[in-house]
């Protein structure tokens, strides 16, 4: 016979830390604030890197010629009239220098790579975002990934007043930095996004300063996501609610209510205390929590409801809690656990957005078990106190439906 694991003796000690834990978010709300992404406030992210250019490319001709540079390959697309509407590859599997690359360029008609690094791997190149590709005799320049010698301290330095949250992603010569700036109503992007470059090129020269990607959203755009975020939420647990209602009883679903409440406070003071930027991708975290959790806690109230029938000689309720709990605990671990091979794996082996997804999933997977176990069964606990006085066990039988407890 399964043991029964006294779970009720954890139930007021849980509910305090949980409190603490709580408390201490809220006074980190206020402390530190949410360090909310470009999502959910106005700004403009651009990621820069700073390298010497390792070739330029340029072109003299009537035709009209764009270049793609991919990982894999090189494209020059050349369209026109008067020209021979023609794409030619140039494969880095074969070419696997610069060196080698530019040999092949400089064979097209008019067309001139000029070349700064000859023997630099063709496959870690990339071109400047903010720049076109179309080629002209103004040259393009073509840059080398994991080259990079500055600090986040120097990009903050080259900022000057212009000021902005500075990042840096990746490490060592492989990083790349990312500069958010906020927005009030009526800024444009253009000039924000002037303002920043200009203060780069004058420390570290235009040639040198790469924009590997540019993001940006409007004040209104920013408002109107964060409303929406959280009329969905709201909307996610009162659906929930609806659900546990419907299908168990009111304490029953108020407690499931009350644990995912409780489960989305936990990882806002984790985000809050680590400065976790807060995207949309972290928020799709908080969701996924609130239904693995919802869905823990189901298995649970089921068993509760079950053994309301099948333990008549139950003195107390918490009795019949104890039991639900330790019958169903194997299995909340193991499904906890075995979730958190994928999720750790993910954390491990990735980085950026899905990285800080997978962190906040950890937290919400472990917080999602324990409010489970202990917050949605305390709660309920301290509901039906007097179960057996104020019922009977006998009168309780009685009344207990098959969809109702």
């Amino acid at each position: 016979m399964k043991k029964t694991i006294n779970f009720n003796k954890g139930f007021l000690p849980a509910a305090i830390l949980s409190c603490a834990i709580i408390v201490f978010g809220i006074v980190g709300f206020f402390v530190k604030g949410i360090n909310l992404g470009l999502d959910f406030r106005p700004g403009l992210i651009e990621e820069i890197r700073v390298a010497e250019p390792v070739a330029e490319i340029s072109y003299k001709g009537s035709a009209n010629v764009s270049m793609d540079l991919s990982a894999g390959q090189m494209d020059i697309i050349i369209s026109g009239t008067g020209a021979d509407n023609e794409t030619r590859s140039f494969n880095f599997a074969v070419l696997k220098t610069v060196g080698e690359l530019a040999a092949e360029v400089n064979k097209l008609a008019d067309v001139t790579m000029t070349v700064k690094n000859a023997s630099y791997d063709s496959t870690k190149l990339f071109l400047n975002s903010a720049v076109t590709n179309q080629l002209t005799s103004t040259p393009i320049y073509i840059y080398p990934a994991g080259t990079s010698e500055i600090t986040t301290d120097d990009i903050r330095n080259a900022l000057g007043e212009v000021g902005g949250n500075i990042k840096q992603l990746g490490t060592g010569a492989d990083a790349s930095y990312q500069i958010r700036m906020g927005v009030s109503e009526g800024d444009a992007q253009n000039e924000i996004q002037s303002s920043i470059n200009d203060k780069l090129y004058k420390a570290f020269g235009k040639e040198k300063v790469a924009i590997v990607k540019t993001d940006f959203i409007g004040a209104g755009m920013s408002k109107s996501t964060s409303i929406k975020s959280i009329i969905m939420f709201i909307a996610v647990v009162g659906l929930i609610w609806l659900y546990a209602t419907i299908r168990f009883h009111w304490d029953f679903a108020l407690g499931s209510v009350i644990a995912l409440i409780h489960d989305t406070l936990i990882m806002f003071t984790f985000i809050i205390w680590t400065q976790m930027e807060f995207s949309s991708t972290v928020l799709a975290a908080v969701l996924t929590i609130v239904g693995y959790s919802i869905n823990a806690t189901v298995v649970i109230l089921d068993r509760v409801r079950y053994n309301l029938k099948m333990m008549p000689e139950a003195k107390t309720f918490n009795e019949i809690l104890n039991k639900s709990l330790s019958d169903t605990f194997t299995r909340s671990v193991l499904t906890t656990v075995t979730t958190l091979f994928a999720v750790v794996s993910l954390f491990v082996f990735t980085s950026g957005s899905i990285k800080d997804f997978s962190l906040a999933m950890i937290v919400g997977l472990i917080c999602g078990m324990y409010s489970s176990i202990f917050i949605s069964s305390g709660f309920i606990s301290s509901t039906r106190k007097n179960w057996k006085s104020e019922y009977g066990v006998h009168h309780s039988l009685k009344h207990v439906r098959a969809d109702d407890v």
